[in-house]
């Protein structure tokens, strides 16, 4: 848990990151979080090591991130003391696969993972919070077909609601229009009809 866990700033970008890997509580986001101090703990310690223990040490440690597509091909050590809970998290096979597109919501993707819908190499897996490498994520798959909408097709639904709403909008209008006119030709008669009682 963190140190100062009822700090205001703190809170908020919790619930953000909560809100945005669709994670089920706050207990797997300190556990992200504990991994991610682990491994900056492990790069501190080979910059103060000497150089014969760094170099061996370091290729195990940028060799391993690298294959679970946490740093990227060619980083130092300074890379990863600047990484954040977001590597971690991005990394999950819950965040994997709906970047995907195999589901719509980050809830969704969980759902299909725990119900073991989820396929990798021929393996079900059913952790949410299971690390991706690099090399396992061209091969995940979904048990279940999914539609999922297109921007292209979120535009044309948009504009045929906003002609949907103008054309309501103009029958709105000549319907209020007609009705006055109605009133009126009632007045009118009214009218008449009291000037001809009156003569």
């Amino acid at each position: 848990r963190p140190r100062n866990p009822w700090q205001r700033n703190l809170l908020k970008d919790e619930l953000g990151l909560l809100g945005k890997y669709g994670l089920r509580n706050k207990r797997e986001l300190h556990r992200a979080a504990t991994e991610l101090s682990r491994i900056r703990s492990q790069a501190r310690q080979l910059l103060a090591a000497p150089t014969e223990i760094r170099v061996s040490r370091e290729l195990i440690l940028l060799n391993s991130l690298t294959n679970k597509g946490i740093v990227s091909q060619g980083s130092t050590l300074d890379d990863i003391l600047a990484l954040n809970v977001s590597s971690i998290l991005d990394r999950r096979l819950q965040t994997v696969v709906l970047r995907k597109q195999l589901a719509r919501t980050p809830h969704q993707s969980r759902q299909l993972i725990t119900h073991g819908h989820i396929i990798i190499n021929d393996r079900r897996i059913t952790i949410p919070s299971y690390i991706v490498n690099q090399n396992e994520e061209g091969k995940i798959k979904s048990m279940i077909e999914i539609e999922i909408d297109k921007p292209e097709d979120s535009e044309e639904k948009n504009v045929k609601e906003s002609s949907d709403i103008e054309e309501e909008k103009t029958d709105e209008k000549n319907k209020t229009a007609v009705q006055k006119a109605v009133l009126n030709e009632k007045d009118a008669k009214s009218e008449t009809k009291e000037t001809t009682k009156n003569e």
